[in-house]
């Protein structure tokens, strides 16, 4: 049986394994292990914790697989842990399989989130990209021309340089770009939602789940939606402008100062912003998923400075806003966040 271990990871590995062993056939193994899952939690109280986190995480992968709660092994599983034992027939023995069938998957599911979470934060794209950050870190690249760019955390470029032009091609996250001037060829950043052809010096591109977004530090950007192709805008400085695939949104002003303090000191600066958009924000800079519930939080908007290099600490202060939130972090790579009321 496991024992006790430090990490967040290896409890919730160690309350999965006890999971599987209280869905044995053998009632005297079940009792045993009954025994020994309690004595687990009673010993310290992230046991105990685990445990919880573990039932609530189950839950949530079960109901996406099935729906009925009468069909749910790996709760049922859990709530045998405080039953007492009871004499097996064929039918109880036929139930027990299939809920220890349904715990060993839930395991499975446990010790290969980190490689799902790895998958979705590093797509191939980002692996084959020509300029990339890992989660939490940041970097600054000076280019062939003299154009510095910096990468914000687990954001990718691909750069193609030529004769007549240079293109960086965002492929995820947000880059902040200083422009060296060159008249013969044009600089041109490029998303799957348009082009962005720097008229001057300085600007940052975030391209985000479904928009690309730029804002304009110094002088002036010309915007070009790629739906349609004649969708086409000039930004100027303390100027942003969303796209997306339907084309350009209206160019609307913001504090081009603000932006630039908040790229130096690692930290987003929100105002009036859905709080489903602050999460996809700090989620790209934390490893693993923020998993929110859209419906319960739709009416929350936030204005606040949150740091970007402790995204546990952002998250405490959005809960300090936001008494109804509920933030649960369920392993180190997912976090549930839901308002479910009174």
């Amino acid at each position: 049986m496991p024992g006790a271990g430090p990490d967040d990871d290896a409890l919730a590995e160690q309350a999965a394994q006890w999971l599987v062993a209280l869905t044995g056939d053998d009632e005297a193994e079940c009792a045993t292990a009954r025994a020994g899952f309690e004595a687990w939690k009673r010993a310290d109280p992230r046991h105990a914790a685990a445990a919880l986190d573990m039932e609530q995480f189950l839950d949530r992968l079960q109901a996406a697989r099935s729906g009925p709660a009468g069909s749910r092994p790996a709760r049922a599983a859990l709530d045998a842990s405080g039953s007492a034992g009871r004499k097996q027939d064929g039918q109880t023995r036929r139930a027990r399989r299939t809920r220890r069938a349904g715990a060993a998957l839930m395991l499975a599911a446990v010790l290969a989130l980190p490689a799902w979470v790895a998958l979705q934060a590093w797509p191939p794209g980002y692996l084959m990209a020509d300029l990339r950050t890992a989660t939490g870190q940041w970097q600054t690249r000076a280019l062939a021309d003299g154009t510095r760019i910096t990468l914000a955390s687990g954001s990718a470029v691909n750069l193609r340089y030529d004769e007549r032009r240079r293109t960086v091609e965002l492929v995820q996250g947000e880059i902040l770009v200083d422009v060296a001037r060159d008249a013969s060829r044009p600089f041109v950043v490029e998303t799957a939602q348009g082009s962005l052809r720097a008229l001057g010096t300085r600007f940052v591109v975030d391209r985000q789940a479904d928009a690309t977004v730029l804002s304009v530090l110094e002088s002036r950007v010309a915007a070009q939606a790629a739906a349609g192709g004649q969708d086409f805008a000039t930004v100027d400085a303390g100027q942003r402008v969303r796209i997306t695939d339907h084309g350009l949104g209206p160019v609307q002003a913001m504090d081009a100062r603000g932006l630039a303090d908040a790229w130096r000191q690692h930290q987003l600066v929100v105002s009036d912003q859905p709080l489903a958009e602050v999460l996809d924000a700090l989620a790209r800079h934390r490893p693993g998923h923020i998993r929110y519930d859209s419906a319960q939080i739709h009416h929350l908007r936030v204005s606040a400075v949150l740091p970007l290099d402790d995204t546990d600490r952002a998250l405490q202060l959005l809960m300090s806003s936001f008494p109804e939130l509920r933030i649960r972090k369920l392993t180190p790579w997912l976090v549930l966040v839901d308002a479910p009321g009174p």
